[in-house]
């Protein structure tokens, strides 16, 4: 089996960006917008990435009504949102992914 790539980002540089991402953040729903603003300003999209053994394209990111950021994927005409969190590090990894590594460290 492939190995998966690995982000090459720090624990203290993901820590930097959370930072930067929720400073005027005073709740947990105040954070979530903050990180996914962040996400959605600079997360190269659309992009592929492989879930269950297919490829679908990442055509956007989205912030559900109970503050969790989705990824909408499309494959063949059908669309799927999904957990960023479930969305496996894509090879290669677009602009941006750091915000989506930001998240994943900062989720509770």
């Amino acid at each position: 089996m492939p190995r998966r790539p690995r982000s090459t980002i720090s624990a203290a540089e993901l820590d930097e960006l959370i930072e930067q991402a929720t400073v005027d953040c005073y709740n947990e729903s105040e954070h979530v917008t903050g990180l996914f603003t962040m996400i959605e300003e600079h997360l190269e999209l659309p992009f592929t990435a492989t879930v269950l053994g297919m490829k679908v394209t990442v055509a956007r990111v989205d912030v559900t009504t109970t503050d969790q950021i989705v990824a909408i994927c499309k494959r063949d005409g059908h669309r799927q949102t999904i957990p960023i969190l479930d969305l496996p590090l894509p090879d290669p990894v677009p602009d941006g992914w750091q915000w989506v590594e930001a998240y994943r460290r900062w989720a509770p």
